[in-house]
Parts: structure tokens; sequence; C-alpha cells
């Protein structure tokens, strides 16, 4: 009945977003549903869902504890196990206020956030789809280290700026990243090398996107364009760890971890050096409990979904059509349905996170050149828009896409290439009035 009467209000408003039924009251698209919470401040990423359970109360502030968790080198009463190599020591420190990370490297003030995967494009990987490790970096550099232990390599980030202008004679500028990576023990790269950087992106309405089943995503799929309109999307084919299988991936830039107990025991393990249940020591023991893990996975599922704001002003309105208009929405898609799901709260919701799940090819101007499961070296993963105007709200400077090279919404457009480029080119050919309404659309995500 709880779940009928929900849909009932929200099938008020057609397509999602934007457009009232005739004759029928205005309802306001819900970004997360029943998990969606009005705050727009500096933390709004940090609420737990409106329709936490009582009973999920203290789960959800253990699981807070544990995200917040500093881990330190054994042996200590408290957190032990940091390293010996490692890129940070909590997942706070990565996940900003459970926003974004900075593009930031090396021993500043902020240390290093934005990650740095490496592979070799030849060799044997340990399972299917799997990536060769670089010797002695494995398949992250890992640029800080305990005391007495030497890092594996330091790093070190520069920005390449280009300029351009809109046919209109606008003028803007694209930044593009340069690394340096210098090993520790002076040995030379491989030259063949792959290298991926990927920053840390925002951890809340995860849930919900665990709970989209598999077969919506699959529904979604048309990776031979059968139907001509020039976007793909298909989903990644990664390894899952627990059940040793390959399985369709859904969280990280490229949709690299199936589920979000997995990458959380990714990240404990590459970000901070700390073995899990999943990723244990060789003799099967782990630094970090199985209760904690989950722990920290049920904060990710149980945080809150900011609303949307501004949505009776007509600029937003007229950036949202002209969202719809330049094919956006092929892959932003507005509106997903969530189903049964371990977690009461993100089940059976109608939500708008504007992503498919999906990889599409977006061309050289972002391409990493490195796969990762079934995914080449130019797909990405369609990441989610909600919040989005709340970025640098929540944290100030904070950048946008896979490696944090936009500054601006902007920015981030200009650079989709692949399938988006006729979107791009599109929003290219708008006017600056019309340009602007995009990005305020964007802004009131």
């Amino acid at each position: 009945m709880r779940r009928a009467a929900m849909w009932g209000a929200l099938l008020l408003w057609t397509a999602g977003c934007g457009e009232e039924a005739p004759g029928v009251p205005f309802a306001p698209p819900r970004a997360g549903g029943a998990t969606t919470i009005d705050n727009r401040s500096s933390l709004a990423f940090m609420q737990p869902a409106n329709n936490l359970l009582p009973e999920n109360d203290r789960p959800h502030r253990d699981g807070d504890a544990a995200f917040a968790a500093i881990f330190v080198p054994a042996p200590s009463r408290i957190n032990p196990g940091l390293g010996p190599t490692f890129n940070n020591d909590s997942c706070n420190n990565c996940h900003l206020r459970n926003g974004r990370g900075l593009p930031v490297m090396g021993h500043s003030l902020q240390r290093t956030q934005l990650l740095v995967r490496v592979s070799l494009p030849n060799g044997t990987p340990d399972h299917p789809r799997g990536a060769v490790p670089v010797p002695g970096l494995g398949f992250q550099v890992q640029d800080r280290a305990t005391v007495g232990i030497a890092p594996e390599a330091s790093l070190s980030l520069s920005w390449v700026e280009h300029a351009g202008q809109y046919p209109d004679r606008a003028q803007y500028t694209l930044r593009s990243p340069r690394v340096r990576i210098v090993p520790t023990d002076g040995s030379a790269l491989p030259p063949d090398m792959l290298m991926s950087l990927r920053l840390p992106p925002p951890v809340f309405g995860l849930g919900l996107l665990e709970a989209v089943p598999v077969e919506t995503l699959r529904s979604l799929e048309d990776p031979d364009d059968r139907n001509g309109d020039g976007i793909s999307g298909r989903m990644n084919e990664v390894w899952d760890v627990a059940t040793r299988t390959l399985v369709p991936g859904r969280f990280g830039w490229k949709a690299n971890s199936p589920t979000l107990v997995q990458q959380s025991a990714e990240a404990y393990f590459n970000d901070m050096g700390l073995t899990t249940p999943l990723f244990p020591e060789a003799d099967g023991t782990h630094e970090v409990s199985a209760d904690v893990l989950q722990a920290a996975v049920f904060y990710s599922q149980s945080l809150g979904v900011p609303a949307r704001t501004f949505l009776d002003d007509p600029t937003v309105q007229r950036g949202e059509k002209l969202f719809r208009k330049l094919g956006c929405e092929a892959c932003h898609r507005e509106t997903l349905e969530t189903g049964a799901h371990p977690v009461e709260e993100v089940s059976w919701q109608r939500i708008h996170p504007y992503t498919d799940m999906l990889l599409h090819d977006l061309g050289p101007e972002l391409a990493d050149g490195r796969p990762d499961g079934a995914a080449t070296g130019t797909e990405w993963r369609t990441p989610p828009l909600w919040g989005l105007g709340l970025t640098q709200t929540v944290l100030p400077y904070s950048t946008f896409l896979h490696d944090g090279r936009a500054r601006t919404l902007e920015e981030a457009i200009l650079w989709h290439g692949g399938e988006a480029l006729s979107a791009r080119d599109g929003f290219r050919a708008l006017s600056n009035d019309e340009r602007g309404a995009v990005l305020k659309f964007l802004g009131s995500l």
C-alpha cells in the first residue's frame, strides 16, 4: 500500500521532470524518491535518507563512524593496519563531506586524492577481464607510506591549457592533466604502461543505484546502435571477487565494480592498504572486520539524495528542455525505478539520477587508453547528475569528470566527444543565453 500510494503521487508528474500533466496538481520530482532530503547546504551530501527507518538509525551512525575512521599503522588499539603503502588514511579524506575529492597529488595539505590506476597491455591477469599489474606498482600508485617504508613512487600533477571558441566567437579555455610518476627505487617505468586518473566521486545515492534491477539496465543497452541514434550503451563485465564469476559492473567511473561491498573493499585495499574479508592477508586474516566493512557500505546505501531546486524558474525550465533537445537524456536518463533491495529504504523508488549506468564511447578527448573489465580505453560509465549543482557548495574548488580536469560544468560539457559529440556540438551552437539556461538547469540538480 505504501509503495502504491507513493508511485501514484509521483506518476502525476510526467516524463520524470519538467512537464506537468494537464489538469492535475503539480508534483515536483523527488530526485531520490522517498530518500530525498530538502537540504541545499554544504552538508547536503551528509544527511541520512529522509525515510530512514528508526531501527536503521544506529547502523547508519555506525557507518558514519566507519567512514570517518582514520587508520594508523599497526600495532594500535584503534584502527590499526594502515599501509605499509597507501594513498590516504580514511574514506572521508578522499570523499570530502561525502562529495568529490579534489584533483590534488603529492604531499600538499590535502594529500593525494586524485588516484592513478596503472596496468600493462600484455600479460596474464589473475582472473578473466582482469588487469595485468605493473612490477613494483601493482594496479594503483601508492605515493605515501608508513614510517620507515618507502612509498612506491612520487606523483606530481600539472595542467595544459587549451583555448577554444564558440561559433558566436565567445572564448573559453579547457585544461588537461599531465602526471609525472617517479618510482622511489629509481627504476624506469615500463614504456607501454597504461595509466588512468580517477577522482573520488560522491557517495550519496549509491544504494538506490544498486537497487536498480539489472534487467532495467539491460533494457537500456544498445551496443550495436540498432535504433541508429548514434548512442550505443552497454554494461561493463567485471570480476566478482565473492562469487569468482564475471558479472555486470555498475559502480566506479568505468562501472568496474559490481557491488558496493566490493567497491568499498577495493578502496580499503588499494587506497589505504587495508585487508578485508574480500581481500585478505595471505593467511586469510584481515585488518578490517566484516562488520566494519558492512557498516561503511550501509552508510553509503542509506544517505539521502538532495532535492532539486528552482523548479519553477523559467530559465531552469528552458534549460531542461534544451538538455533534452540536445540529446543529453539519451545517456543521462532522467528516471529509473528501483526494485527489491536488502535495504528497505532504497527499494521500490522512482528516482531521477540522470544516468543509465552504461558504458559509452566518449571519444579520444577523454580517452585514458586503459581497458577496465570489458570497458575499452575510450568508454566511461554515464555518471549520475543528481546533486550536481551542489558540488562546489559542498566543497569549493571541486571539479568535474573522471580526472577533475573540468573546473566548471561548461568545461565538462565541452570535453564530451564520441557518442556525445552531437550533443556537445549542439551545445556549442546555442546562443550565450541558451548555454546559460542549460548550465542553470544543471545547477538546479
